[in-house]
């Protein structure tokens, strides 16, 4: 039965006549019928001294809470589910549940060619895009032993849509971070900042997300007439906008007191747990693929990596900032490049692999050009079948696997594809920075308060479509 440890109170509504407290039900202060389990202990305040009876509770350990923060939490950056325990104020434990966002995209990409891949990694991470293209394809030209003939124009505009994504998740990850912590405006101007980018996005690619832009051998196309100087003139807006999101952060009392100290992982921590990216540079880390690793050229390009030496959430913030100004500095640098390879082509020269890259639409603006449909009927009915085995079918891969890696906006992002031979992958695995970072989120919360909780996972900065996949 249940006990109930109960201090002597005077005028007391359950001592009143007709109303005998020590009848079932009767006992207002009292465990219910659903709670009243053999062996619990239910402890009524009513009156004495408080202390005693915190004291008395205290010693048997049963003031343990368990919390489900999420899956539809508004402040867990998607469906992440977090398992807090609490005593009071204080987090004691911390486990992330994930798989609410399971997408099966990696085993679809096994029932499709070598090129369709592209639309499905794509959705992984969906803010940062041109990320999982450009290592998916890296992966498959290293297959395919095409690495140092791919078009230098390709791969000067793969670098231009890699740096203006780093900048479009970095705005997001900043936003969000800032109105969980109520700044509703970092939110508004990060997002208006976004919006430049996605402009230049739909220009080149015809989408804002989900772009399947970047192919095996080069890009999807061409950047379109006058797009070098729409682009030009957006660098220098975001370069307002972020001036803007700096005045408001940057030395903000509000913003430093709940920062500042919150989310702590040092070196150590960051290394046994596999963390990269802004969280591992906020240790004093210069570690970057861009630079120990460098693809796609970016050995020729003029930037610095940030780091900072405080482990804690302001301090990825202010990493966050500064990379975007680095990454502006590197899509100008190939806004000159794309001027000097005027006309290059933008996809590999072998046919047998590369897909139609120079498209034009027709005079009505939908459907291919007269000029490219009298090239496929007219020139003759090898090249016709070719387009249509290549395009139906796909190319064949040698036999084989390997791994490329890049530095997306959340750390280092590999794709590891694996041929037998045929024209559809056999397996292409994806290691995601998210779902690794997700790893230091009971390090960074434990023994906080759960305020800081929701600062911490927001300066991990995770994304679930890529977590979970």
């Amino acid at each position: 039965m249940t006990t109930h440890d109960q201090d002597t109170v005077h005028d007391d509504p359950a001592t009143s006549p007709g109303l005998d407290p020590s009848l079932p039900g009767n006992d207002p202060y009292g465990a219910s019928v659903d709670d009243d389990t053999e062996g619990a202990r239910v402890f009524t305040v009513s009156g004495g001294d408080w202390n005693d009876l915190v004291d008395e509770a205290t010693a048997l350990h049963e003031e343990r809470i368990v919390v489900n923060m999420g899956p539809q939490h508004p402040s867990t950056h998607g469906v992440l589910r977090l398992i807090l325990e609490l005593d009071g104020e204080t987090v004691t434990e911390a486990r992330a549940g994930i798989g609410y966002l399971h997408t099966g995209i990696e085993k679809n990409m096994e029932f499709r060619t070598w090129t369709q891949g592209v639309t499905f990694c794509t959705r992984m991470d969906y803010l940062t895009p041109m990320f999982q293209e450009t290592a998916y394809c890296l992966s498959i030209e290293k297959l395919l032993g095409i690495t140092d003939r791919i078009p230098e124009r390709a791969s000067v505009i793969r670098v231009m849509m890699m740096e203006l994504t780093r900048v479009n998740s970095h705005l997001v990850a900043l936003g969000t971070g800032g109105m969980e912590m109520g700044a509703t405006t970092v939110m508004t101007v990060g997002f208006r900042e976004r919006e430049r980018i996605l402009r230049v996005f739909e220009a080149i690619t015809g989408l804002r997300m989900n772009n399947a832009y970047v192919r095996p051998g080069g890009v999807a196309q061409d950047v379109p007439h006058g797009a070098v100087a729409m682009i030009r003139g957006v660098v220098g807006e975001l370069r307002t906008g972020l001036g803007e999101l700096e005045a408001l952060l940057n030395e903000n009392p509000l913003l430093k007191g709940r920062t500042v100290g919150v989310g702590y992982l040092d070196l150590t921590g960051c290394i046994a747990l596999g963390v990269t990216g802004p969280v591992l540079r906020s240790t004093g880390l210069p570690h970057d693929l861009r630079k120990s690793a460098p693809y796609c050229g970016y050995e020729t390009y003029d930037f610095e990596v940030v780091t900072r030496t405080g482990c804690d959430a302001y301090d990825r913030l202010r990493i966050r900032i500064d990379e975007m100004y680095e990454s502006l500095k590197i899509v100008e640098q190939c806004l000159d490049r794309l001027q000097r390879t005027e006309g290059q082509p933008v996809m590999v020269e072998d046919k047998k692999i590369a897909w139609p890259a120079q498209l034009a639409i027709g005079g009505d603006g939908q459907g291919n050009s007269l000029d490219h449909i009298r090239e496929i009927m007219g020139t003759s009915m090898e090249a016709l079948i070719h387009h249509f085995k290549l395009v139906t079918e796909g190319f064949r891969v040698p036999p084989g696997q390997a791994y490329a890696a890049v530095e997306s906006a959340k750390g280092e992002l590999g794709c590891h594809t694996v041929s037998d031979g045929g024209t559809r992958p056999y397996r292409a695995h994806f290691r995601d920075p998210s779902f690794n970072n997700l790893q230091a989120t009971a390090a960074m919360c434990e023994g906080s308060q759960v305020a800081d909780v929701i600062v911490a996972v927001a300066s991990i900065d995770p994304v679930m479509g890529g977590v979970d996949r």
